[in-house]
């Protein structure tokens, strides 16, 4: 796990869902490979709060290129008032934890995500 403020943390999809996970939201695009819905334990699959696919092949999860990713991502979610409006509803209901499937624990989008959401005080 990483990244947790008072409400939201992010964690591996592949982990295994707890209690202390509240509810779970994906925030890939892309259902993640080999899981079945079922183990996922997802709440809410938020494809629209996802980096664009283009965006996300830019990226290809190079740490080099974090930077430029989340000022990218950051305007892209500028953008995308009814997906952001949509997670926040499910944030202020309890206790939620976005859930992704990238290897990098430190570069990926729902850590980008979160920190969004702090840096813009929604």
């Amino acid at each position: 796990m990483a990244e947790k403020s008072s409400r939201v943390q992010i964690k591996r999809v592949y982990e295994p869902a707890s209690a202390a996970d509240g509810a779970r939201v994906l925030v890939d695009r892309i259902w993640p490979r080999g899981l079945s819905k079922a183990h996922a334990d997802v709440k809410l699959w938020l494809k629209d709060i996802a980096p664009s696919t283009d965006l996300r092949k830019w990226f290809g999860h190079d740490p080099e290129r974090w930077p430029e990713f989340r000022t990218r991502y950051w305007a892209e979610l500028a953008k995308s008032d009814e997906a952001v409006t949509q997670l926040l509803d499910v944030i202020k209901h309890g206790h939620t934890t976005l859930v992704y499937a990238a290897h990098d624990e430190l570069h990926n989008n729902a850590l980008a995500l979160v920190e969004y959401l702090a840096a813009h005080r929604h």
